[in-house]
């Protein structure tokens, strides 16, 4: 098998973009990063002085592709939502499923399993949001499909068998025992839609919560005397907090005091796209709900943020030019941080020999030009 050598690019390495390097992939798999020229007989990728970063992998992703996974949890659906965000440069993605009822959900677990085992490409797992949420945080979420699940229904959460399962809940609707016992089976389990207080969030941080889905929304804020969820995540060291940089979702002053005061590597990109990313329709149906979606915002008839128009190649670009961050960080908290707070830190996120070609070519207006996963365009 035949290598292929990227050269003449801006390589992302750890000590930041590097412009004399060649990456070179063979077997899927990056297995060197040398200076100079590319090695005789290697075929060549010329980046023309762009940008080559690790693959964005988004852990929040209810749709694209004009497809909703609630709609249509099924392995076709979940490939053309993969296809869709693909072209933004996300590589690896949790499809999410809104809440719903628990056919729905076995429906979608089934489908992520039979995706993953058929090699579908950039999928990484699932992410079930709710429905085990609380009802004062509740969002665009439907508060009649909020229950709370027996063992038989645990058990089907952490049934996926392959890839990652990840779980948002209101901890404080769970005994501190069933959250360390769905962290042991593999289940990455976090904090959203909740109306915990600070202690209650700090006590689940200590009990197998691993980090919140959509740092500021959906739960308790900062104040003066009751720091609220909010300064639970900020405060605590270890776990991982997703934001979503749209400039609706969250204030960007708010975002910065976060990114500021957290650990570096805490904090990671997220969409919580919906249909229209990468899709043709602005409108899109939610429990029996119209949704519009105009100039990035999507809403509810009331104005109810409902997920985002997001994708992560914006993502990066407003990190950048809003929040006022280098581009190697912003990259990093699209590719890097997800890949650790998943567990996979070990194989994608990195440009590194060992590490899964997953690679994605950003041109000087941080737009994708070009995308490999596991070394295929």
């Amino acid at each position: 098998m035949s290598a292929t050598a990227f050269v003449n690019g801006r390589v992302l390495s750890e000590r930041g973009f590097e412009s004399d390097l060649s990456v070179i992939v063979e077997g899927g798999h990056i297995v060197a990063v040398v200076p100079g020229p590319a090695p005789s007989g290697a075929q060549t990728v010329d980046l023309h002085g762009q940008y080559l970063v690790p693959g964005f992998i988004d852990t929040q992703v209810n749709g694209g592709g004009d497809v909703l996974l609630n709609d249509t949890p099924t392995v076709d659906g979940i490939r053309r939502i993969a296809e869709a965000h693909r072209q933004y440069g996300t590589t690896g993605l949790l499809p999410t499923l809104i809440s719903d009822d628990v056919e729905v959900m076995v429906a979608a677990i089934d489908a992520v399993r039979k995706a993953i085992q058929q090699g579908v490409p950039g999928i990484l797992g699932i992410h079930l949001e709710g429905p085990y949420l609380a009802a004062a945080r509740k969002g665009v979420h439907n508060p009649d499909k909020f229950h709370t699940p027996d063992e038989a229904e645990l058990d089907r959460i952490a049934s996926l068998g392959i890839g990652k399962t990840m779980l948002t809940l209101a901890p404080e609707r769970f005994a501190n025992a069933t959250l360390q016992a769905l962290a042991a089976r593999g289940v990455l389990v976090c904090a959203g839609h909740t109306a915990a207080d600070y202690e209650r969030l700090r006590d689940a941080f200590a009990h197998g919560v691993r980090g919140v889905t959509h740092l500021f929304n959906a739960m308790t804020p900062l104040g003066s005397r009751e720091p609220g969820g909010v300064g639970a995540c900020i405060e605590d060291p270890h776990s991982w907090c997703g934001v979503i940089v749209d400039g609706e979702h969250v204030h960007d002053a708010s975002l910065r005091i976060a990114i500021a005061a957290k650990p570096r590597g805490k904090i990671m990109l997220v969409t919580d796209a919906m249909p229209p990313v990468g899709g043709t329709q602005e409108d899109f149906v939610l429990y029996g709900e119209t949704m519009t979606c105009r100039d990035g915002k999507c809403t509810t008839a009331a104005g109810t943020l409902a997920g985002s128009a997001l994708d992560m190649a914006s993502a990066v670009r407003n990190t950048v030019q809003r929040l006022g961050l280098p581009l190697d960080e912003a990259c990093r908290m699209a590719s890097t941080y997800p890949a650790e707070f998943l567990g996979l830190g070990h194989e994608l996120g990195r440009i590194a020999p060992g590490y899964r070609a997953d690679l994605v070519v950003l041109d000087d207006g941080l737009r994708v030009t070009g995308s490999w996963i596991g070394g295929l365009a």
